[in-house]
C-alpha cells in the first residue's frame, strides 16, 4: 500500500467515527505542525476536530535574556559565536536603533556563524585555536543530546557553551495542571520520544486521563495518531499509543540518555513569555563548568532583563505557543510581523507556528479578534 492510500484510509476511519462534538487535539511538536500544514491535514479532518499547535518550538521559548547574552558576547567580547541557523534572527527587546538579533550583530562586523550540528562548533574551534568560540546551543532533548555527546567526548579549550536546552514534557504538564488546559487529547512528538522513550508521556494518561499517541512526521503516522486518540475519546479507553514504532522504542535511545545524564543536570528553567517551569531545563554539571560560557565570560544580562522572558510589545507568541491563540489571531500577524520583519520568535523559526502558517498560505490576520478562543 502506498502512503497516499494509507493516509486516505486513516482519514476514512476518522470520518467513520462520527465525532459529534467539538474535540480539541493538541499536536505538541513544531515538526508535526509543519507536516500537518504542508499536507493540508487540518482542512481534511471533520470540521469539529480542531488541531491546536503546542509548545514544541525551542527557538520560540528560548529566554530573551539568553539571546541578549549571545548578542553581547559577539559584540563586546569579540568571540566567534556559532548557533543553529534559526537563532540568528530571533529579536530581543531593546530600544530602537540598537542591535536586536544575532544577524544584526553579524551585520555590524561581529563574527557570528550559523551551524547545523555540534560537530561544526568543534570544527570552528579547532580551526581557530587562538580565538574564543561560543556555541549558543538552544533546543529540546533531540538537539541537546548531540551537545551532551560532544561534551562527553571532550571539547577544545577555546570552545564554551551557552546552553539553553529544554525538556518538552514539563510544558505540557504545566498546561494540564492549569485550570484551562485547552485540549482534550494529545499527540506527542516522535523525535523526543525516540530519544527519551514513548513512556515519558504516560503521565498524561495516568494523571490526567487524556487520550495520547506518539506520532511520526508523515501524514499517515499523524492520521493514525489522530484516529487513535479520537477513538479513545469516543470509546472511553485510555492508553498511550505508539504510532511511530519503527523509530520510537521503549526506553528511548539508551546512549543518548546516558550522555545527557552524565554531562547535564535538570534544573528549573525560564521559557520566554511563559515564565519558569520547574525541572524543565538543562545545565552543565559542575564537572564541566569550565566549558560554561556563562562562567567564562561576563554576564551581560542586567537584573531588569531577568524577567519572565517577555515577548515584544503587542506580540502574542507566548499565547500561540501555549495553544491559547491560533497564529493568525495574533495582533501583529501579517501586518507588523512577517517572516521578512519578524517581531516575535514564532515568525522566525521553521518550527514556529506563525512561520509555518505563513508558509502554508495564511497571509492575513483573523478577521475578528478573539480572546483565548481555544
Amino acid at each position: 500500500m502506498n502512503t497516499e492510500s494509507e493516509a486516505r484510509q486513516w482519514l476514512e476511519r476518522i470520518r467513520a467515527l462520527g465525532i459529534d462534538r467539538p474535540v480539541r487535539l493538541m499536536n505538541v511538536c513544531g515538526g508535526h505542525e509543519r507536516s500537518i500544514t504542508q499536507a493540508g491535514l487540518r482542512g481534511a479532518l471533520p470540521a469539529n476536530v480542531e488541531l491546536i499547535p503546542g509548545p514544541g518550538c525551542p527557538v520560540c521559548v528560548c529566554p530573551e535574556e539568553d539571546v541578549y547574552q549571545a548578542i553581547r558576547l559577539a559584540l563586546d567580547e569579540k568571540v566567534t559565536l556559532v548557533a543553529f541557523g534559526d537563532m540568528l534572527r530571533v529579536p530581543v527587546n531593546v530600544p530602537k536603533g540598537e542591535v536586536r538579533s544575532l544577524v544584526e550583530a553579524q551585520a555590524t562586523g561581529a563574527d557570528v556563524r550559523p551551524i547545523a550540528s555540534p560537530t561544526e562548533a568543534r570544527r570552528v574551534a579547532l580551526e581557530h585555536p587562538d580565538r574564543q568560540v561560543v556555541f549558543f546551543a538552544a533546543g529540546f532533548e533531540t538537539t541537546t543530546a548531540p551537545v551532551a555527546a560532544m561534551i562527553a567526548e571532550g571539547i577544545p579549550d577555546n570552545l564554551s557553551i551557552l546552553l539553553s536546552g529544554r525538556l518538552t514534557w514539563p510544558a505540557v504538564a504545566m498546561l494540564l495542571d492549569s485550570e484551562t488546559p485547552g485540549f482534550d487529547c494529545l499527540v506527542a512528538p516522535g523525535h523526543v520520544s525516540t530519544v527519551m522513550g514513548p513512556e515519558e508521556w504516560q503521565f498524561v494518561i495516568d494523571r490526567h486521563g487524556l487520550p495520547t499517541a506518539v506520532a511520526g512526521f508523515t501524514p499517515e503516522s499523524l492520521l493514525a495518531a489522530f484516529y487513535s486518540v479520537l477513538r479513545q475519546l469516543q470509546s472511553g479507553e485510555r492508553f498511550l499509543d505508539n504510532c511511530y514504532r519503527e523509530v520510537a522504542h521503549a526506553g528511548g535511545n539508551a546512549t543518548a540518555r546516558r550522555l545527557l545524564d552524565a554531562t547535564l543536570d535538570v534544573v528549573d528553567a525560564n521559557w520566554r513569555g511563559i515564565g519558569v517551569i520547574p525541572r524543565s531545563g538543562y545545565a552543565l554539571k559542575p564537572a564541566h563548568a569550565g566549558a560554561d560560557a556563562r562562567l567564562r565570560f561576563p554576564d551581560h544580562t542586567d537584573p531588569d532583563r531577568r524577567r519572565a522572558g517577555q515577548m515584544p510589545p503587542g506580540c502574542d507568541c507566548a499565547r500561540v505557543v501555549l495553544g491559547r491563540l491560533y497564529p493568525n489571531q495574533c495582533r501583529l500577524y501579517g501586518s507588523a510581523c512577517t517572516p521578512r520583519t519578524p517581531v516575535g520568535p514564532c515568525m522566525v523559526s521553521d518550527e514556529g507556528a506563525c512561520r509555518i502558517w505563513w508558509a502554508g498560505g495564511v497571509r492575513e490576520a483573523a478577521p475578528v479578534a478573539v480572546t483565548d478562543p481555544i
